[in-house]
């Protein structure tokens, strides 16, 4: 009598142990799920912000910066608006198209609701003193910051 219930005690702390064990990774794994999702909205939200900033097009400026003001907010969405004006008459005037490419992305910080991504990103520019086009390449960092479940980029500034 004394060893089966010594091995029923044993089984039970074993169940015990084991449901345990279980629970615990796969909170982890839910956490870790929910961290590499959190990277991904911010990845996506940076390389999107920037293809948009640098992809311009004379012909449809206005959808064009339409596209850059959607996905900003704060400073950066006034400076941008305040200037979009000015901005049309200048790529109307030269007849500028940058069409942009993002080649990488990569977060510096984040916390829930703020993260600064530095990205790179090229486009070929054409315009009226460059009919052929030109190749550039830009360093940017964006600063986001999240509203209502959306990442916007809230500053953007050319780095090194």
């Amino acid at each position: 009598m004394g060893t089966s219930k010594a091995v029923a005690a044993g089984l039970t702390a074993a169940t015990v142990l084991t449901t345990a064990l279980t629970t615990w990774l796969a909170l982890g794994l839910h956490a870790q799920r929910d961290a590499d999702q959190h990277r991904q909205d911010i990845l996506s939200a940076a390389r999107q912000s920037a293809l948009n900033f640098t992809s311009l097009d004379y012909r449809h400026y206005d959808r064009d910066s339409t596209n850059v003001l959607a996905g900003a907010t704060g400073d950066f969405k006034k400076q941008f608006a305040a200037q979009t004006q000015q901005l049309t008459q200048l790529v109307a005037a030269n007849k500028s198209v940058s069409e942009g490419q993002v080649l990488e992305a990569g977060i510096v910080r984040s916390d829930e609701n703020s993260a600064r991504v530095l990205v790179v990103a090229d486009s070929k520019v054409t315009n009226t003193a460059v009919p052929e086009g030109e190749a550039r390449t830009y360093r940017l960092q964006l600063d986001l910051v999240r509203r209502d479940g959306r990442w916007l980029t809230s500053d953007v500034e050319f780095v090194g």
